[in-house]
């Protein structure tokens, strides 16, 4: 009988794990956070004003039983045309913090927050918590870490750099700090975090040059209005070569934002039934494209960064780094352009890593991570995208079998769903784990 969680991290993640297992009237939990502030993580709480989310608001509720949820607390709070409204990231922030705070209020001691960090877990009978100075007690223990901070650049080694130099966490508050006119920033990736930070150097100022690098040099695309089509009704193949070629024709048909869009019932369960043979052709050949066609922008953030390309600001460019050499005026950095035979040197003064989130158990120096990985507790999943897990959210040890008392939520999870690091694949995933450590996942048969 499970009667006490233990979550740890608070962020969207965690956050609503936290919620859901009070609304599913589940066992108490322990909400655990080492960061200053709860409820909102990297995403929502380091964010700037000027960044947006780049989903409406009208698929952004915290509830998948409750899709209009958000939507009314904006309208509550005078905002107009708030289904189709790309929102401040800052604002949902608010949002998710509110709904901490509610549930903590209203949980009658069945939830609570611990600012503290964990150094480590056991497991018996019971799981023991162990953070810096005392131990708590839990029947199951959830990671929902969050994204952890992306690899260093092949080439780069941070200890040879300097802090002012190199900026290895694109948050960083410091990261537009003490820049001239004069100065070049170096961004290496070009997804949806660079574009994070070529907006913050925007907003606060900057008129130096902005280089933008990765291997291909694709930038995501734009949202569009929407509109009304007829949605294939069948999973597709999961044939590379067979799902590239029915994206293609459907998008001749029915325009490339429908073509992509009508497949999110499915992903999941097309990367679940892919062998691995398929899921590492799709990671090595398409994810890129996959990426920017499906993670988009807000059209008003499409327009600004265009803006800065158009005046020349910013150059995109497709090529890969070979080396970094500090010196006294900035950073040499040695680098390819895709397709040519020699190299070049571009001197810059700053180099921020946006090269996207760290999964790989193996690279990271997360310390509990480290640590149950090193005593088998959890394994990498094959593809190295993350925690291995099984379809109800436990983890796997190293012989291959589940944890029935240590469950892991959010984009860490990549590797079993592929599709977890948005909001409405999120919110399912806590709500389906919520349901099963409340038993609620019996009723209406969901366990026969």
């Amino acid at each position: 009988m499970i009667e006490h969680v233990a979550i740890i991290g608070a962020g969207f993640s965690g956050t609503l794990q936290a919620i859901n297992l009070l609304r599913h009237e589940g066992p108490r939990a322990t909400l655990i956070e080492r960061a200053p502030v709860a409820g909102t993580g990297l995403a929502y709480g380091a964010a700037h004003p000027s960044h947006v989310l780049n989903v409406r608001a009208a698929n952004m509720s915290a509830f998948p039983d409750d899709p209009s949820h958000f939507v009314r607390w904006l309208e509550a709070r005078g905002v107009q045309d708030a289904p189709g409204a790309f929102i401040p990231r800052v604002t949902y922030g608010e949002y998710l913090r509110e709904l901490l705070e509610a549930a903590l209020r209203d949980s009658n001691g069945r939830l609570t927050l611990v600012r503290d960090e964990v150094q480590d877990l056991e497991f018996g009978n019971d799981v023991k918590v162990r953070l810096r100075d005392r131990t708590i007690d839990a029947d199951a223990a959830v990671l929902a870490v969050g994204n952890l901070p992306p690899h260093d650049p092949p080439g780069l080694d941070p200890k040879k750099l300097s802090g002012k130099r190199y900026k290895g966490d694109p948050w960083d508050a410091s990261v537009p700090e003490d820049l001239g006119d004069d100065d070049t920033v170096l961004v290496i990736g070009t997804g949806l975090t660079m574009i994070d930070v070529v907006l913050l150097l925007d907003a606060r100022g900057f008129r130096g040059k902005i280089v933008a690098l990765s291997r291909r040099g694709l930038l995501p695309r734009s949202h569009a209005p929407g509109g009304e089509w007829e949605k294939i009704a069948d999973r597709p193949a999961t044939v590379a070569s067979r799902l590239v070629q029915q994206v293609r024709q459907r998008g001749e048909a029915i325009g490339w934002r429908n073509a992509v869009d009508e497949l999110r019932p499915f992903t999941q369960a097309m990367w679940g039934n892919a062998s691995e043979a398929e899921r590492g052709r799709f990671l090595r050949h398409l994810r890129p494209w996959w990426d920017v066609h499906r993670h988009r922008l807000a059209p008003e953030v499409h327009a600004r960064l265009m803006a800065v390309i158009e005046r020349g600001q910013l150059e995109v460019i497709a090529g890969k780094t070979l080396g970094f050499e500090e010196v006294p005026d900035g950073v040499d950095v040695a680098l390819r352009r895709r397709g040519a035979d020699g190299a070049e040197t571009m001197r810059v003064q700053r180099i921020v890593n946006c090269t996207g989130p760290l999964g790989d158990l193996a690279r990271t120096d997360e310390p509990l991570l480290q640590k149950l990985a090193a005593r088998g507790t959890i394994r990498p999943d094959a593809a190295h995208l993350g925690i291995d897990v099984d379809n109800q959210g436990q983890t796997i040890d190293a012989e291959g079998r589940p944890n029935g008392n240590l469950y892991a939520l959010g984009p860490m999870t990549r590797g079993a769903f592929w599709e977890i690091v948005a909001v409405p694949d999120i919110r399912t995933q806590t709500w389906s784990v919520a349901r099963r450590l409340s038993n609620a996942h019996w009723v209406g048969g969901e366990g026969l």
